[in-house]
């Protein structure tokens, strides 16, 4: 698969990336406990294998050249994930790792109550769980799938749906001593809007027959703060109604107008097109089919 003569070897790889680093080959070689004579061999076998220089020699100084610079980026890049890769083996050596980015909202009240029936499954795998808010590049990452929310926007990946979303137009009683009676109504209320929606109150007053705008706005990353911003009585929130359940029954917060709306978008597990899943992400896959509605 690999050309294995382009292949360069660890300790001249791990040399380079402590030159670059730390600036001198007497750093790097304390670093990498060796001496400078070591460390001048491993760039010079190195340059050998490449068949390119490497290195600026300036009276007793190592610069690396522009395509170095270039190169030891991508080679840490490289390290880095096979640091990563050797790590996951040693916390789970009897299967393998699932590593997912989530959303924070969701991943923790809808998501979260499934991992354990998953983990009881599939107890060979890991899943590490990491915070997401938006698309990314998968090959530099070390994720092997995400949960993404929107419409399937998001290029050169897979798509499993999840769950669709209802928006409810809730506030504090504090803020709402009675429900509206208009939808413009809500205008005359501060806004609490979630930064990565910019459209979501533009649509529900076009819903409830409104000229569509995007008033002005509190903004918010996260839903988690954006509902306590509301509980509070800092302003009326569009959230989805999966989270609302408990702030709704204990009247913290109430509805301000009309039903639930349906949401732009809906959530998905994406994963890369290029790759083939690995078992892990295979596993959970087929695990999320069988436990979808």
């Amino acid at each position: 698969m690999f050309a294995r003569r382009y292949l360069p070897s660890i300790s001249s790889l791990l040399a380079l990336e402590a030159l670059d680093r730390l600036g001198s080959a007497s750093a790097a070689a304390a670093e990498l406990n060796l001496t400078q004579g070591a460390i001048s061999r491993q760039l010079q076998v190195l340059e050998g294998q490449l068949g390119v220089p490497l290195l600026i020699r300036d009276k007793n100084r190592l610069r690396l050249t522009p395509a170095a610079l270039d190169f030891v980026t991508e080679a840490r890049r490289a390290l880095s994930r096979l640091a990563e890769a050797s790590l996951s083996l040693r916390a789970n050596p009897t299967g393998g790792a699932l590593n997912l980015a989530i959303l924070p909202a969701f991943g923790m009240h809808w998501l979260a109550p499934r991992l354990a029936r998953f983990a009881r499954a599939h107890p060979e795998v890991t899943v590490n769980l990491s915070t997401r808010l938006k698309p990314f590049d998968f090959a530099a990452t070390n994720f092997d799938a995400a949960i993404h929310y929107g419409r399937e926007d998001w290029p050169g990946v897979h798509y499993l749906k999840l769950m669709d979303e209802d928006l409810a137009a809730v506030a504090a009683p504090a803020l709402l001593p009675q429900p509206l009676t208009s939808a413009a109504q809500i205008l005359t209320l501060p806004l609490l809007q979630l930064q990565s929606r910019p459209g979501d109150w533009s649509r529900w007053l076009a819903h409830h027959g409104q000229p569509p705008s995007r008033p002005p706005s509190m903004q918010f990353d996260h839903f988690a703060t954006m509902i306590q911003a509301a509980i509070h009585g800092m302003g009326a929130a569009l959230i989805p109604t999966f989270l609302l359940d408990s702030a709704l029954a204990e009247s913290r917060l109430l509805p301000a107008f009309g039903p639930a709306i349906a949401a732009h978008g809906a959530y998905y597990l994406t994963y890369p097109a290029t790759t083939t899943p690995r078992t892990p992400l295979t596993s959970f896959r087929h695990w999320l089919l069988q436990d979808l509605p």
